[in-house]
């Protein structure tokens, strides 16, 4: 695994699993898998009151005044019906994952990584590259991630541009974001749920993984 290294954030456990994939890809096995995995979802009672009004990430992200996008994600895609996004079937696992654990994720490209990745509480409003180009930063109190390049993620914002999934990444940091209230059993079992997705679409991949 690549150097991890994690300064104070001790209210909160993370968890990181690494994944180095192979090229031998089982699509038409993973589709079929991800059809049944999204009707159950799909076909499931949902009601926002009882599912997140005492979740931790609703709460947390309530007092950056934000709204939990994964409450956005299962709401997008139960009740309006909105298509799930299949381009990358890298970040593919993750989603399914937040669809059904309601527990954040985040996904970089270890071969973007430049030293060592430094997890932190943030004092200022760090401004970086967020996905698409845009302009994003981390906030004060938060998760902040950073390599030599600089700020690679934060929890409350997302990942950044630089390290991002494209089409060719092999090599995977996939983050299971805890915030207070999270225990190191809830990041345990969404580990092993990102496992078992990985090894329907590929059964040769090698996954590492450790809690900070």
């Amino acid at each position: 695994m690549i150097n991890i290294v994690k300064k104070g954030l001790e209210d909160r456990y993370i968890g990181i699993l690494e994944v180095k994939y192979s090229n031998n890809w089982n699509i038409d096995k993973f589709d079929k898998f991800l059809n049944n995995e999204l009707n159950k979802i799909k076909n499931s009672s949902y009601d926002r009151e009882s599912v997140f009004r005492n979740d931790p990430y609703f709460r947390y992200f309530r007092k950056y005044k934000k709204t939990y996008p994964v409450m956005m994600q299962v709401e997008s895609f139960i009740l309006k019906n909105r298509e799930f996004r299949r381009d990358n079937y890298l970040n593919c696992i993750p989603f399914l994952s937040e669809l059904k654990s309601h527990i954040l994720l985040g996904s970089h490209d270890v071969s973007k990584i430049e030293g060592d990745l430094i997890l932190y509480s943030s004092n200022d409003k760090e401004v970086f590259m967020g996905m698409g180009d845009r302009e994003a930063h981390a906030y004060p109190g938060d998760v902040t991630g950073r390599d030599d390049k600089g700020i690679i993620l934060s929890l409350i914002s997302g990942a950044d541009n630089r390290t991002c999934l494209n089409d060719n990444s092999r090599h995977i940091l996939y983050f299971i974001f805890g915030v207070p209230g999270i225990s190191k059993e809830d990041i345990t079992s969404v580990k092993e749920e990102l496992v078992s997705y990985i090894n329907v679409l590929d059964n040769d991949a090698k996954c590492e993984f450790n809690i900070f």
